[in-house]
């Protein structure tokens, strides 16, 4: 008998925060994780934030300019930031769900290899954003 089957696997029925916090999940997992949550944050932040700021800007010159003296604000920046990697990472996401739901890439290696090139994508993406937002390009 090897060793490998003598060992019982973790069982978690009833998970508490240590072993939550014990717990790895793969990148594959992450992802996922992540294409949820930057989803809840486009959700509530289009009609809340993005859709009145685009109207305001709309309304005349003069409240464009009110609305982009207020995006100088660093903080602000920040949370235009947040919002636009909430975009890109749920946009490279969705990309790789749609082209999974083909039945392309689907095995365990291909999982892996598709979830960091979509991290990687909206990272990089996210970054270019980033400095051309705080006027480095």
């Amino acid at each position: 008998m090897s060793d490998s089957a003598a060992k019982p696997r973790p069982q978690f029925r009833n998970i508490s925060i240590p072993q939550i916090l014990r717990y790895r999940l793969p990148l594959a997992g992450r992802l996922s994780i992540l294409h949820r949550i930057s989803g809840m944050l486009l959700f509530f932040c289009l009609p809340l934030v993005i859709l009145p700021l685009f109207a305001a800007s709309l309304a005349s010159p003069e409240s464009f300019a009110q609305i982009a003296q207020y995006a100088g604000n660093p903080l602000v920046k920040l949370v235009l930031l947040a919002l636009i990697w909430g975009y890109l990472h749920h946009f490279c996401a969705g990309i790789r769900y749609l082209i999974m739901d083909l039945h392309i890439g689907v095995n365990k290696e291909a999982g892996r290899k598709s979830a960091a090139a979509s991290f990687a994508v909206s990272l990089i993406l996210t970054l270019i954003f980033a400095l051309k937002l705080f006027g480095v390009l």
